[in-house]
């Protein structure tokens, strides 16, 4: 059919680029509405699912995350319209060409080839440099922290303890004379029997493996021992250059606090299996309690292998570790209320080792933002 100018109707209308504008502009409105109605802020919505760090290198991870899934979304939203936009303005029209003609090709297209493959290559350049960049900052370790802790994991539970301690230029803890490294059989043995001159023990208690089979595991004045109905405490300063010895006394674990937004794996036999068992954190930002877990199937308990970091201020934490100091009988969490902190963990539970559950756990533990207890006085 013809018009009577002579004119074939169009068999479609194109849409204008003004309507195309305002249907992505109505995208983008919709998106934003839906992000404010759900009650994200703007920062945690950056946060793209990780915690809040309280750490420096924890904000330094969160901030190359977030950049990272902004330049993978902005990739993607490229990649998406070049499909959409070839799929709505280069198909077929009806009654414009035989169906068996060849659309033009843009085949062999050099310049555009070598973009697409150089600008990949940009990519993954820039960001292995920013990798390189924030592995090397969050793995810096510097010499004499004010705070070392000895960690220990077993199975299926925790020990921490004080190596050394320097608060405000004052030494609490002298590795020196307060802590040493050992094996827990050298109490086991009773026997001991002559060879070639010298005594060598009897090992029965131990199962037949040496007395040095555990010789690098940490043992220190101060500690604090979790067990199935206790969960273990770990008190650590704020604006305090931290470092974490890590071993374990059996398999493989992983100390792994969420708001640290990083893990590392605590392994038997660290020197033999070629591991680096420490890593330091320039501070914790801000008080409050931040739950850990073993991020390593360790065994039958491994997902109730949880513990408990307790950030106080280092006023508060050099009280603490006195208390300990002058009363060594006393237990952790006495040593807490004796500082003006709530006593036991108020971000999870000891497990049950019986392998049930009467479902009464308590839903609110406490106030992880503030463990002070209310009109108290410390007793140190």
């Amino acid at each position: 059919m013809k018009l009577t100018n002579g004119v074939r109707p169009s068999a479609r209308r194109r849409g204008s680029p003004s309507r195309t504008i305002k249907r992505l502009s109505g995208l983008v409105v919709l998106g934003v509405v839906v992000l404010m109605t759900s009650g994200c802020s703007a920062e945690e919505a950056l946060r793209f699912g990780w915690p809040e760090g309280v750490t420096p290198e924890g904000q330094e991870m969160r901030t190359f995350w977030t950049w990272s899934v902004i330049a993978a979304l902005a990739m993607g939203v490229l990649v998406w319209g070049l499909i959409f936009w070839t799929i709505t303005f280069h198909r077929r029209k009806k009654n414009t060409a035989p169906e068996d003609e060849i659309p033009r090709q843009t085949g062999y297209n050099v310049p555009l080839e070598l973009a697409y493959t150089a600008i990949p290559f940009v990519l993954i350049a820039v960001m292995f440099y920013f990798t390189v960049v924030v592995q090397n900052n969050v793995e810096k370790k510097e010499e004499n922290p004010a705070v070392a802790v000895n960690v220990t994991g077993f199975q299926w539970n925790w020990k921490f303890g004080y190596k050394s301690v320097t608060i405000n230029g004052e030494q609490l803890v002298n590795p020196k004379t307060d802590s040493k490294l050992g094996t827990p059989f050298e109490n086991q043995i009773t026997e001991y029997r002559e060879e070639e001159g010298e005594k060598v023990p009897v090992l029965g208690a131990a199962g037949g493996r040496s007395n040095e089979v555990r010789d690098y595991l940490a043992y220190d004045k101060i500690e604090t021992l979790g067990t199935s109905s206790e969960i273990p405490i770990l008190v650590l300063p704020t604006k305090t250059r931290i470092q974490f010895d890590l071993a374990a006394a059996d398999v493989i674990h992983s100390f792994w606090v969420p708001e640290f937004l990083f893990k590392r794996d605590v392994m038997p036999f660290p020197k033999e299996n070629h591991q680096d068992p420490s890593f330091q954190i320039s501070e914790i930002d801000r008080e409050g309690a931040f739950v850990g877990r073993c991020a390593e199937m360790c065994g039958t308990f491994h997902a109730m292998m949880n513990f408990e970091i307790r950030a106080v201020s280092p006023e508060t934490f050099a009280s603490y570790i006195k208390y300990r100091q002058t009363n060594p009988q006393a237990t952790n969490a006495q040593a807490l209320q004796a500082v003006c902190q709530v006593p036991d963990s108020v971000t999870t539970v000891p497990f049950d080792t019986r392998r049930a559950t009467s479902g009464d756990t308590p839903k609110d533990l406490g106030d992880k933002k503030n463990t002070k207890l209310a009109n108290c006085t410390p007793e140190v």
